[in-house]
């Protein structure tokens, strides 16, 4: 039987994430990255507070759209993380893509040295 949590509960449990990203001295920041993180593509720092949580999904603030300048490395974006300001994960495991996914980037074709756009991101939970 799947287990199942009262909206009060989710959406507490989702603040707690974004409270989590925003804990330390500084802003969190979002990392691209190819499959199972194994090379970080482009970081992007995160507003501080990073999101806003209703109803159990989570909404990181992307308005406006946050970029990366100059992405670090060349490849196909995989995956992301979340990380607080002292480089400890908050969230990993997140999908990439252009659509339908955690994190919604521009393209997943990524250049070292390229401008790297993210549009959206959400999670709702389980």
């Amino acid at each position: 039987m799947a287990i199942t949590y009262a909206n009060d509960v989710k959406t507490d449990r989702m603040q707690a994430v974004v409270d989590q990203v925003d804990a330390g001295a500084g802003a969190g920041k979002l990392e691209i990255g190819t499959a199972a993180m194994a090379s970080v593509l482009a970081t992007f720092t995160l507003a501080d507070p990073s999101g806003t949580v209703s109803g159990g999904t989570l909404t990181w603030d992307f308005d406006p759209d946050i970029s990366d300048t100059s992405a670090d490395n060349t490849g196909t974006a995989a995956a992301a993380r979340i990380r607080d300001s002292d480089n400890n994960d908050v969230v990993t495991g997140l999908t990439v893509g252009t659509s339908g996914t955690d994190i919604i980037l521009d393209s997943v074709s990524i250049t070292a040295g390229q401008t790297v756009t993210i549009t959206a991101g959400t999670f709702t939970h389980a």
